[in-house]
């Protein structure tokens, strides 16, 4: 696998924890941004060296919710 997939695989399941813990309401949310906030940064790192701009800004406005989400729940 090469480095750029293992950004993006990385992030992709990192979103995917995030997702689940916050989901079940089980008073994990902190972790659960924290998760969002690493899953932008992974699969914005991807996205920047593929040259997907469009979904590198999308990562960028992940990382500021999981920014928000932390701050707010902590």
């Amino acid at each position: 696998m090469g480095k750029h997939r293992l950004f993006e695989w990385s992030g992709v399941f990192a979103a995917i924890l995030y997702s689940l813990l916050v989901a079940m309401n089980i008073g994990a949310e902190f972790f659960g941004f924290l998760l969002l906030l690493i899953s932008a940064i992974l699969i914005g790192i991807w996205a920047y060296f593929c040259r997907h701009h469009g979904i590198f800004l999308l990562q960028v406005f992940y990382a500021s919710s999981g920014i928000i989400g932390m701050i707010r729940w902590s």
